[in-house]
């Protein structure tokens, strides 16, 4: 079938993107589903700097790239062998496919799947090969998901049904920030009540990182951002405090010396640098921020010791996406998470390169593009 997608044909083009057009929109021809596959047709996809960190060149994967990785849709066929999921239903799409035998998988690390993230880097569906082409060309499929587009082909362990009346623009947003940053909180590490808690970073990922230890009970709940917009939300949304980026000392105040986990959602070096400082004696230091594979992180490693610290790698918030979204969901329908309020725009497919630049310049959340 024909669909319409939004390529990426060139990393590393300069900003702005609207200008300098590094992704375009193509009809590209998509096959159908294999054994073991789902036809989703795309509702709403949300645009993250996982998506940008391609454009940029900061995580380089092979072109040309149908972008996009996190969005819900709606099944319209099965492939051989599905049974648990039926054409209507509405579905969210996870950036790692499990494939539910690899020791990853078998120990209840879905997010580490061995044959999702070599699939992912090769820019292949899981089960192998690719399901878009452009004239004869292959395009590579972006995170198993390519959801900025109308319809996508994903294997069967990239989607997970949710409730029908979740609209398609809220369920999208489960993908990939709500999943990553509550999971930070309730899987990477266990935040209860009265523990004091760090966001650093607030983008769709670290404001979902301050609900959800708003709803743990965090205390107090300091937000980091150079945007007083961005703090202002956060601060609606259960934070306590909010500072500008790089107070280190003042957060350190606020927190009696530390607090007890610190989440950093930026993806720099630096900014994990100061999370690490932000740290109590016996804390842990969460890092979900993706910065680029040659950057390197310092910090005393006698404290790691001494102080018994703990720097942890959180990816996709550590979740099992099967079990975790439809409980999140549920709580977004009790009213106990409103994921609505992290879309700061709602545009079109041919509005991509401008979704991009915001997100470069930080002046947006969570963007959904919709075909």
């Amino acid at each position: 079938m024909k669909v319409t997608s939004v390529v990426l044909t060139e990393m590393g083009r300069p900003r702005p993107y609207a200008d300098t057009r590094p992704v375009e929109v193509l009809e590209l021809d998509l096959a159908a589903p294999r054994a073991g596959e789902l036809l989703v047709r795309v509702e709403a996809a949300g645009v993250c700097h996982s998506d940008l960190s391609v454009v940029d060149g900061s995580r380089p994967r092979p072109l040309p790239m149908a972008l996009g990785h996190e969005a819900a849709g709606v099944v319209e066929e099965v492939g051989a062998g599905v049974h648990d999921v039926s054409a209507g239903d509405r579905v969210v799409l996870v950036f790692v496919p499990s494939c539910g035998s690899c020791a990853e998988c078998s120990s209840g690390q879905p997010a580490l799947c061995r044959r999702g993230a070599a699939s992912n880097a090769a820019g292949e569906l899981l089960r192998g090969g690719h399901r878009l082409s452009h004239q004869g060309s292959r395009i590579h499929h972006h995170l198993g998901v390519s959801a900025f587009s109308s319809h996508v082909v994903v294997d069967r362990g990239s989607a997970v049904v949710v409730p029908a009346e979740v609209p398609g623009e809220t369920a999208a947003l489960f993908g990939c920030a709500l999943l990553t940053g509550t999971g930070a909180v309730e899987s990477t590490v266990s935040v209860r009540p009265g523990d004091s808690v760090v966001v650093l970073g607030l983008g769709g990922v670290g404001l979902s990182a301050v609900m959800g230890a708003a709803l743990a009970g965090a205390d107090p709940l300091v937000v980091v951002d150079p945007l007083e917009a961005k703090r202002e939300l956060a601060l609606s949304l259960g934070a306590t405090h909010a500072v500008v980026a790089g107070s280190v000392e003042e957060v350190r105040e606020l927190t009696g010396g530390g607090a007890r986990y610190v989440i950093e959602a930026v993806g720099h070096e630096q900014a994990m640098a100061d999370a690490f400082a932000m740290t109590a004696r016996g804390g842990a230091t969460v890092l979900v921020g993706l910065p680029h594979p040659s950057r390197m992180l310092s910090v005393p490693a006698v404290q790691v010791v001494a102080e018994a610290r703990q720097v942890l790698g959180s990816y996709m918030g550590s979740a099992a996406p099967q079990r975790d979204i439809p409980r999140l969901v549920r709580l977004w329908q009790d009213g106990r998470l409103p994921v609505e309020r992290l879309t700061s725009a709602v545009l079109r497919l041919e509005d991509a390169a401008q979704a991009l630049d915001a997100l470069a310049d930080g002046s947006a959340v969570r963007q959904l593009l919709i075909p």
